[in-house]
């Protein structure tokens, strides 16, 4: 009865963090924590062209913003000027303390996108994450 118990209790743990880490299906909202400097969890799963409620709390001491990047163009280095163009959606100056809602629409192309924080040395202090956009199910 303990090994069985023991089994069950590992079972579901890797489960829950299957889950957290986006192991599960896709979703139509997406939760964040930004503490400085990382997005937890950093990875999101949404279905193509759904629209998706987006809300950030800043656990932060300091401004953060969520970006996320069009399909194939990644920051590289820091957020530059010519980066703006290749904007997918955005989030900008969520205060220290505070949290935002608001939604919009999921890309159309499936693929992984870069989802960063734009202030000036956040992305190279380690501010990055995923958007992984899955076709929707039928």
């Amino acid at each position: 009865m303990k090994k069985v118990l023991t089994l069950f209790i590992l079972l579901l743990g890797l489960s829950l963090a299957g889950a957290a880490c986006g192991g599960g299906g896709p979703s139509k909202s997406i939760r964040v924590t930004i503490n400085d400097f990382a997005f937890s969890p950093n990875t999101f799963k949404v279905p193509a062209g759904e629209q998706i409620s987006f809300s950030a709390s800043n656990n932060g001491a300091v401004q953060h913003d969520f970006i996320i990047m069009n399909l194939g163009h990644d920051v590289q280095g820091q957020f530059k000027e010519e980066d703006k163009a290749n904007v997918y959606w955005k989030k900008e100056f969520i205060e220290p303390g505070g949290s935002v809602t608001d939604t919009f629409t999921a890309p159309g192309e499936p693929g992984e996108y870069q989802v960063i924080c734009g202030i000036a040395g956040h992305f190279q202090a380690g501010m990055i994450g995923k958007l992984v956009v899955v076709a929707p199910s039928p």
